[in-house]
């Protein structure tokens, strides 16, 4: 399992190599936003996190001495895949808090 959120925090998904969340965390502040927008969020970071685990599975095969042939059958995700990834996340990531005013 491994676990993503978004750069505050405020929303992080724990999830299972396949992508399954097994942990969802919302603060307050982001039941405020759109529920379409919030459940795309979601979405992604389930996506995201299911990349991470499924790199740690990819590692673990390897220090078991798995061979690389057999890993590459499981379909398991390339720390570049994973790299990618998280710099599309990066730049999408542009719904944070932009400014320190709140809403009245």
């Amino acid at each position: 399992m491994a676990t993503a959120a978004i750069k505050s925090g405020a929303l992080k998904v724990t999830t299972t190599e396949a992508g399954l969340p097994t942990a969802l965390t919302i603060d307050d502040s982001q039941l405020r936003r759109d529920p379409n927008v919030l459940a795309k969020d979601i979405l992604r970071l389930c996506r995201q996190a299911a990349q991470r685990a499924g790199l740690e599975r990819r590692a673990q095969m390897v220090a078991e001495g798995v061979p690389g042939h057999v890993i590459d059958l499981f379909d398991l995700p390339k720390p570049e895949d994973v790299a990618r990834e998280e710099i599309i996340t990066e730049v999408e990531d542009d719904y944070e808090q932009q400014t320190w005013m709140r809403s009245v």
